[in-house]
């Protein structure tokens, strides 16, 4: 397809992609396609430091607030509705700049990547059995009939567990527990993404926890908790949310919430630097640097022609 190629700002988070995306969208004369899986939700603001309206300073975002809270999110999904926009954009001579830190939504709209579909009644009798005997009983299955994958997904983590059995039975194949990066582009695509020191990000990290409770996080929760927080498979497990609802059950505080949501987010970070360090098309930029902006600039430049 002809058009501008599709700029993507990707990291770890808390490094300043939202703000770095937003200004290369204004640059380019382009709009913002979410990347983050928790920013697809309503009401999920201040624990996904959700760019307000004021902040986006007029620019186009696209695929923020699109799903309800009890909604499951799906990378199939979101993959179709992510292309479509860039496709759209692109058509339109308009810079697509997709911003965001979850791997695999990147990779989704960026690379050739089919997910295989699914099959409802056969997806709620597995969650039905994960229920009556917990994901240890169906991990235990998961290592009979697909080895490689057991070793790949956690004991603990039934819903992809699920997911794995679903797709081994409808495809016969075994599940592709480790999704390549740097397959066949589907875009001509400038990959940058923005890191910083480690002890410099624990740090931000640690700042921005402490803000979104100050802000009103925990009021937030409360408020998504009346909406169907609790039903929410995906938006449920939102870093912040999951360790405030914690603490108003009764285990721990909200200090302890706090903490924990740092700790939690710190082991993230580590998570997503892994997934995107082993991309080797993504060129590098320190999120520290004070001329961020004009080094991502000339990169971009050079890929679009300004």
């Amino acid at each position: 397809m002809s058009g501008p190629p599709l700029v993507a700002v990707v990291g770890p988070t808390a490094t300043g992609k939202s703000e770095l995306g937003l200004a290369l969208a204004t640059d380019l004369g382009g709009e913002v396609v979410n990347a983050d899986a928790m920013q697809l939700y309503r009401g999920l603001d201040i624990g996904t430091a959700k760019l307000t309206p004021s902040e986006r300073a007029g620019v186009p975002h696209h695929l923020l607030d699109v799903l309800d809270i009890t909604e499951v999110a799906s990378v199939a999904a979101y993959q179709r509705a992510a292309r479509e926009v860039v496709e759209r954009l692109r058509a339109g001579g308009r810079t697509p700049v997709l911003v965001g830190g979850s791997g695999l939504y990147v990779q989704a709209v960026i690379d050739e990547l089919e997910f295989p579909g699914t099959d409802p009644d056969l997806r709620a009798g597995l969650q039905a059995e994960l229920a009556a005997g917990g994901s240890e009983a169906l991990h235990a299955r998961l290592a009979e009939v697909d080895p490689a994958a057991a070793e790949v997904v956690l004991p603990t983590n039934g819903r992809r567990i699920v997911r794995a059995l679903e797709v081994i039975a409808l495809t016969g194949r075994p599940f592709p527990a480790r999704l390549p990066t740097g397959g066949a582009a589907r875009y001509d695509a400038v990959l940058l993404g923005v890191d910083r020191d480690t002890a410099d990000l624990d740090d931000r990290v640690a700042r921005r926890v402490a803000r979104m409770f100050a802000a009103g996080l925990v009021d937030e929760t409360r408020e998504l908790l009346a909406h169907g927080l609790r039903e929410g498979l995906t938006a449920s497990r939102a870093l912040g949310y999951q360790q405030v609802v914690a603490a108003l059950d009764g285990v721990g505080d909200l200090g302890t919430a706090a903490a924990a949501t740092v700790t939690a987010t710190r082991r993230f970070v580590r998570r997503q630097r892994s997934w995107f360090r082993r991309d080797p098309r993504i060129q590098w930029l320190d999120g520290g640097a004070p001329d961020l902006l004009v080094r991502a600039r000339a990169v971009t430049s050079r890929a679009v022609g300004f």
